[in-house]
């Protein structure tokens, strides 16, 4: 008897009850129609995307063909003043901004036929001037497509892409809130006023412990912006979910597998114990933290030292314990903050420690911008620099 009853599939012991993934199965093994059909069906999608995209590129490239056309042909026929052949600088550029290298270049042809043909009709007015302007805003055009096609970026999403690493650097860079009692304060400051800079901070806490991390890349300003980017991921994904005391050496395991050519890193690592006040401070080829301590009124350099990471497979360093009670504070920092071409380091910390003995009387709270600002006042340093300031009210 069939197991269809009413066009409705009855299950029979032992049998599988077919459904329609099943019937595809039997009618591409029987060679039917199902399979052959989806085939075509995912080829005509793709071809249809594809048809799609370089349509938009085409249309645009039309367009801005039909702009350059137009602008030689008035400025022939009807007014070299009103029209001037410079106005193809603007199509130029927007083919720089928008269009993959070979459509541009097709535009670069049609350009360079409508200068020809406007040097031709009018050629006391298409000066040698407006030719080599529109030749040199060509090139930049062209580096500008190249670039974006080496990103496989289209329009300005470049631009936007690096305000959206930015913007993540800051928002890594944040300190967390910390409970009652604590506070705490950072500050970034690339070196030549830009955005990106080869220092950064990573912190973590769960209400009862804090861990901070200060890391300095090798380089500054851009260039060592995106090693420090690719770093912040790393090291904020080890911070808090690794025992502290293994920090500095997971980063140092991490930097020999991925990138041992790239360059050193500095860091200092603070795990501190919000209940308490007991810290532990190690350190790996970075200047020495600073602790305050408020029942003498002077601020001490701490003892932590160890190697720079990435250089040895197997790291060692000398951690420093403390506690911090009432009143206290520390201060992490980069060397850009206190080195200066020609001088001693030593020279910056005790210029350091100075300016914020003046913290001490007017209190910490945001103070920590306006002594990195006194710091690079005068110093002439070229350096990113970055600092963390928590303190114990």
């Amino acid at each position: 008897m069939s197991p269809a009853v009413g066009g409705a599939a009855r299950a029979l012991p032992g049998v599988p009850v077919p459904n329609r993934y099943s019937f595809a199965i039997m009618a591409s093994s029987s060679g039917r129609q199902p399979w052959q059909a989806a085939r075509v069906g995912a080829a005509s999608v793709r071809g249809l995307i594809r048809r799609q995209f370089i349509t938009r590129n085409r249309r645009l490239a039309f367009v801005l063909a039909v702009l350059v056309v137009g602008i030689g042909i008035a400025a022939v026929r009807v007014s070299a003043a009103w029209f001037s052949p410079g106005l193809m600088i603007l199509p130029i550029l927007a083919g720089g901004l928008l269009l993959w290298p070979r459509a541009l270049r097709i535009l670069f042809v049609i350009v360079a036929v409508m200068l020809a043909y406007d040097v031709a009709q009018v050629d006391e007015r298409t000066g040698f001037g407006i030719v080599a302007t529109i030749v040199i805003i060509a090139a930049f055009a062209d580096v500008l497509a190249r670039t974006r096609a080496r990103l496989g970026l289209q329009g300005l999403r470049g631009d936007q892409m690096l305000i959206e690493l930015r913007d993540r650097i800051k928002v890594a860079s944040a300190l967390p809130g910390l409970p009652e009692g604590w506070d705490c304060e950072s500050v970034l400051s690339p070196a030549g006023g830009v955005l990106f800079g080869g220092d950064f901070v990573v912190s973590a806490c769960d209400g009862k412990t804090l861990e901070v991390a200060v890391v300095d890349v090798s380089g500054k300003g851009i260039d060592a912006g995106t090693r420090a980017l690719l770093l912040s991921g790393a090291f904020g994904g080890l911070l808090g979910s690794i025992p502290a005391s293994e920090f500095l050496s997971a980063c140092n395991a991490y930097l020999r597998r991925s990138e041992p050519a790239e360059g050193f890193v500095t860091a200092v690592h603070l795990a501190l114990d919000l209940t308490t006040g007991n810290y532990v401070i190690a350190s790996a080829g970075h200047p020495p933290a600073a602790h305050f301590e408020s029942h003498s009124g002077l601020w001490r350099l701490t003892a932590a030292r160890g190697l720079v990471l990435g250089v040895v497979p197997d790291l060692r360093g000398s951690p420093e314990r403390g506690t911090l009670r009432p009143g206290d504070a520390l201060m992490l920092y980069t060397d850009g903050l206190v080195e200066v071409p020609g001088r001693d380091i030593d020279i910056g910390i005790d210029r350091l420690l100075g300016e914020a003995d003046r913290l001490v009387t007017a209190g910490f709270a945001g103070r920590a911008a306006s002594l990195v600002q006194a710091m690079q006042e005068g110093a002439g340093t070229t350096d990113d620099c970055a600092l963390v300031l928590i303190w114990r009210t």
